[in-house]
Order: structure tokens, then sequence, then C-alpha cells
């Protein structure tokens, strides 16, 4: 589904400071599973120092790739599946399905989770209709609908913005992944309960939205007159042979044997089979045999699918149809549901996908006619199936279609004045802005910065060993990773730099200036100071009437004075828990996801209800303290305490105000 690696950074800096214990060591990993297919004739090396495809060189490559990097990632198994010309060459099991029983990975039975990679299937089916004349790609969607997406200025959402994550919708988390069948709801009920805003002008700003998909499955549904699941087991995987693919959850009763339980590392115990609740965005459950069958047909002009001029558009979408401003050459773009992964010089087309355990990435080579599958049912130590799936992926091209082209460079006085002027916050376009889940951005903010030598330092973007990557300008507001495949380039309009992305991010997500109003690098040295403040002021009130206790001192205001002094610290101390009970909320959610779902409606009710009452009340009090203290002539050390805790209680309710803590919704 591709929303934890994003969020967990972020939820990362709302506990700082904090660290999780190492566990065991991960538990040897059985020897290698492969099912046999004729190994075609060997293409020719693409370039000279290229080795040639074949099964053998490949087997022997990933032999030796895979279990060490399961072993070093404490992932429990994988499934590595590789076609080329229309012949499955590679189709192997790594590791263990389960590991405590021992069950090995089989290829050709072992069902994984794909996550965000089930779009493609989606996305097929909405061509396969294109292709029928029953959806137009550039019409209004709620002419298919039985409810109404209002326009952003005037504007409609589209089939070409749903499949290319350019409708504008803010990010949709509650109800994504759970564990609970219970949880599961009809796809029309899940899209009805909730609109996410629209937040961008639409065709402009890519914004990855698993609701946007999950729209376009249901438009699938209701223009061929039968539900989802039975759309693409019919249409798609019958079409293909996928005999073991199944959207269905939880899983018809004959496949549930076959499926890979998911871990977070595989050294901890498995987790509950993951219940994707918007289905057509991550749902399907598939074992390596089926996604060889998928790649195959898509490789061979939508062979079984749909038509070669049906497939073509699919993968290599006109350029006329999309907004300039949407585009950052020449990065990656979306094309119709796969996203650009060129590498090499190489035309690839892809898609990544993410459940919670599962983490997944298939990449076509399209006029080389090959394409890659990898599925991991670990995220490994410190997430490192997403390390090593990009790491297969760049390894696999630079053994088999080594690049031949040299990079350009810009000279140092250009390059650094290009670098500074990216300097600053930047947001990224996949967000929510109408609720809660807001307040992650304000935290999650990316800062641009320059080193010494006048280089540009993101320290967000790390490489595959954990460093902060390195830029080398090679062409005018374009850099690539030294020593890497991954390049970074910037829009600029009237000579200043108003969005970037990177390779990894930029065919689905971008990132923006962070408006004043919203920006880090005031507010969160304001807040941090506002709630020292208030703690100081909460914790001195039970420390001074102790001393004049203990001392038998008069208190220093009476009558009116004191009544407001006692309720600004009853306020302080209101603000900081519920501050506090905010936080451990955001935090235990994000580590559990069923925590963001219709089960905990109340408490987000709850949370917002008090923060009107706390926050707004706390403002009152404390103007009604200060005005007290300055009335009542107290010294001015008390005077001007008065005024930081009015200060700290207003910078507490604009940040609750603006990054939608107030925002008085369940709807996130």
């Amino acid at each position: 589904m591709r929303i934890r690696p994003w969020m967990t950074a972020i939820v990362a800096a709302l506990a700082a400071g904090t660290g999780a214990a190492q566990g065991p060591a991960p538990v040897p990993a059985p020897r290698a599973v492969a099912t046999a297919a004729p190994a075609p004739a060997p293409i020719a090396a693409a370039t000279q120092g290229a080795r040639a495809l074949t099964a053998e060189d490949l087997a022997a490559w990933l032999d030796g790739f895979m279990p060490y990097a399961l072993h070093q990632g404490d992932i429990a198994g994988a499934v590595v599946t590789v076609v080329q010309n229309g012949q499955i060459i590679a189709n192997k099991g790594y590791g263990y399905a389960d590991v405590a029983s021992r069950r090995p990975v089989d290829p050709a039975r072992t069902l994984f989770r794909p996550g965000s990679v089930s779009k493609l299937v989606t996305w097929t089916a909405v061509m396969q209709q294109v292709e029928a004349g029953k959806i137009d790609l550039d019409r209004d969607v709620n002419a298919y609908l039985d409810f109404r997406i209002p326009p952003r200025d005037g504007k409609p959402v589209t089939m070409r913005q749903l499949m290319t994550h350019t409708a504008g919708f803010e990010e949709a988390v509650k109800d994504l992944i759970a564990h609970d069948p219970k949880a599961l709801l009809p796809l029309d009920a899940y899209l009805k309960r909730w609109v996410p805003r629209r937040i961008f002008a639409p065709g402009t700003t890519p914004g990855y939205s698993n609701w946007g998909t999950s729209l376009a499955g249901y438009i699938v549904a209701r223009v061929a007159g039968r539900s989802f699941d039975d759309y693409v087991e019919q249409r798609v995987f019958g079409a293909l042979g996928m005999r073991t693919a199944s959207f269905r959850q939880p899983l018809p009763p004959a496949l549930r044997p076959l499926m890979a339980s998911g871990y977070p590392r595989a050294s901890e115990k498995p987790g509950a089979f993951e219940i994707v609740v918007p289905a057509p965005a991550g749902a399907l459950s598939a074992s390596g045999l089926d996604m060889a069958k998928f790649m195959i047909a898509h490789l061979q002009g939508g062979r079984g699918l749909m038509r070669a001029d049906t497939a073509r558009m699919m993968h290599q979408s006109p350029l006329d149809r999309v907004d300039p401003m949407s585009l950052i050459p020449p990065l990656n773009r979306m094309e119709l549901g796969f996203f650009e992964t060129n590498v090499n010089g190489r035309e690839v087309i892809a898609h990544l996908g993410d459940t919670e355990n599962f983490h997944t990435s298939l990449h076509l080579f399209l006029d080389e006619g090959v394409g890659l599958y990898v599925s991991f049912n670990s995220a490994g130590r410190d997430g490192a199936a997403h390390t090593i799936r990009g790491q297969l992926f760049q390894d696999f091209a630079d053994r088999y279609y080594p690049a031949t082209a040299r990079d350009g460079r810009v000279d140092a006085g250009t390059a650094a004045a290009h670098a500074r002027a990216m300097v600053g916050l930047w947001q990224n376009s996949r967000h929510s802005q109408s609720n809660f889940i807001d307040v992650l951005n304000l935290f999650g903010e990316t800062k641009v910065a320059v080193n010494g030598d006048g280089r540009l330092v993101i320290d967000a973007l790390k490489g595959p060993g954990g460093a902060t990557q390195v830029w080398d300008e090679i062409a005018p507001y374009v850099w690539r990773d030294r020593g890497g495949h991954d390049r970074l380039a910037a829009k600029v309009i009237d000579g200043k730099v108003v969005r970037w992305s990177h390779d990894g991010f930029s065919p689905f997500m971008v990132f923006d200036r962070v408006p004043a109003s919203r920006s880090a690098a005031w507010l969160l040295p304001a807040l941090y100071a506002s709630l020292a403040v208030l703690a100081l002021s909460a914790l001195f009130w039970p420390a001074a009437w102790f001393v004049r206790r203990r001392y038998k001192v008069a208190a220093t205001a009476a009558g009116a004075g004191l009544r407001a002094y006692r309720a600004s610290r009853v306020m302080a101390w209101a603000e900081i828990a519920l501050l506090g009970a905010w936080t451990t909320f955001i935090l235990m959610a994000f580590s559990n996801l069923d925590m963001l779902g219709r089960s905990n409606d109340w408490l987000v009710w709850l949370l917002q209800l008090l923060g009107a009452i706390v926050f707004y009340g706390a403002v009152v009090i404390m103007a009604w303290n200060a005005w007290q203290t300055w009335r009542d002539g107290r010294g001015w050390a008390r005077r001007g305490w008065s005024v930081l805790m009015l200060l700290a209680s207003l910078v507490v309710v604009y940040v609750a105000e603006t990054f939608g803590l107030l925002a008085m919704t369940a709807s996130y």
C-alpha cells in the first residue's frame, strides 16, 4: 500500500530518542527452491561488459545474492521471478513461508501479498473497459458513479488523473489495513462514507492515492455489472491461468494453506492475515508463478488481456495529455497505472507495494522483454526489505544491462548557486490536510541545505548503506547520487525553484515549498518553548505551594488574582496532558494500523472535543491571569511570566488549529 515508509519516518520524529531492542538472531533459511522452466536462447549482451541474461547465470547470481540478504536483513522468506521473451527463466523461493513450521517458500504455490502491486491488476481492468468503450479516460468520473465527487476549481476528476495519481486527493489513512475481518467494508460503503478533500488543482500534482485507485476499481465493477472480485477473477486471473491469485479477503478456504506468514522480522512472531480495506489498491494474494504470467502478458503487448495498442497506451502514455506542471524532466513519470523506473538508459515500467509485513517490486524492461518480480514476507531489520528490493533491481540492471552513457557536469560556481536555490523546507505532496493526520506534516518537513563545499545536502535521503546521499549536478538543476542511480531534479519557474523530486518518488510524489504559516523552522522552536513554559508553570505550582506551606509564607495573590493564578496552572496541566494523549495515540496508531479504524472514532472525537475546551479555554484563562497579574501590580518577573504563559497557549492553539487537532472530524 506504500503508506508505511513515509509515515514511519514522520512518526519516528515524534518519538525521537526512543529505541527498540534488537531481537534474537535471524532464523536460518533453507536452501532455495526453484521450479523448472525451459531456458530460452540467451540474448546478446546489450553492451560491452554486460553479462548475457541466461537461466544459468541468473540462478547462480540470485543464489549468491538472496540468502545472504535474507540472513543479514532478518527476513523470513522471499520469492523472485524473472521472465524473458515470454518464458520463465527464474522462479525461485528463498527462506521460509512459515518460520515455526519450517515451511519453505514454494515459488509456484506460496502466496505473498504484493501490496500496491495489486494496483496493476486494477489498472489492467480499467484499460480493458477503456478498450470496450465503457470508460473514457478524460471524462468526468461522476458519469460512472452513484455518488458525487465535488469539482475543484470547477474541474472534475478523470480516470486518467486517477491512473496518474493527479486527481488532487489528500491522503486517506482510516481503515487502510486491519487484521480483524470484521473491519472489512463493502467497496461502495468505504468510498461513500467520505470523499477526501482535493488539495491540488486537478492534473497538476502527483499525490499517491489508495482511495483514488479504489474508486477506479469501483467504477470497473459498475460499468462491468459485476463485483470487482468477480471481474478480476474472470477477466484477468482466468484469462492468464493465474490459478492461485485472489483479491478476496479472507482468502477462499482452498488458498489459505498456501499463504505465507507475514513478519515484522523473521526473529519475531508472525502477524495475522492483513485485511486491506480499500481492496483494489492492495488486497491481492499471489504466487511468484502467478505474477510471472501477469508480467509476460504485459511484456507481450497485453496478450490475453487487451489489444496491443491498448497496452501501448497504458505503458507509454502520450505526453500531450499530461499537465507539464506534474512532470519534472528528466525524472521518471507516471504512465497509466505503471510508473517509470528507467535505469541505465533502458525503458522500464514498474510498481512497488508494501503492506505492514510484505514488501514487493515488479519491473518490466519493455524493449528487452524482461520482467523482474520480488516479494518479501518480512520488513526486516530497519526496513531491510526496502533496501534489498531496490538493490536487487539496480544490481540486476547493472549486471545485464549496464549503462554506456556518461553523465555531464555543471561547473562548480553554477552548481553552488543552484544548490543554494534549493535551500529551505519542503512538504511531500502525499499528505493529509483536513484532519489530525496533518500534524505529521509539521514533524515531517524535508530540509534541504548546502554543506561547506556548496553541495546539496538532504538528510532525509539515505543510500542503501544508511549514509546521506552525495549529490553531483549533472545538468542544470539535475543531480545524481554519487556512485548510484538515483537522480534528483527541480522545476524552475521565473528563475525560482518551486518544486523538486527524486527518482524514488517522482512518478507519484513531489516536494513543494512549505508556506511560512506552516513552517517547522519557527513553529517547532515556538512549540517546544511553549511546552517548556507550560511545563515549568505546571510544576512550579505544587512546588511553590510546598515551599509556602513549609516556611509559612503567604501567597502573593488573593481573591480574583489567586483564582486566576490557580486556573492558569490547571490549564497548563490540561494542555500538557492533552498533547501527551495526542502524541501517545498517534505513536500507537502508526505502530498498529488497526487503531486507525472505525473502532476508535470515539477516541478521535474525544480528543478533538477536549482540545476545543482545553486549548481555547487555556487562552481565555491565561489572558485573565495576565490581566489580573498586571492589575495587581505584582513584580515584573511574574508579569512577564504571565505574558509568556498567554503566548504559549496561543502557540498551542495555533498549531492545533493549523494542523488538524481541532478539525472536528473522524474522517481521515
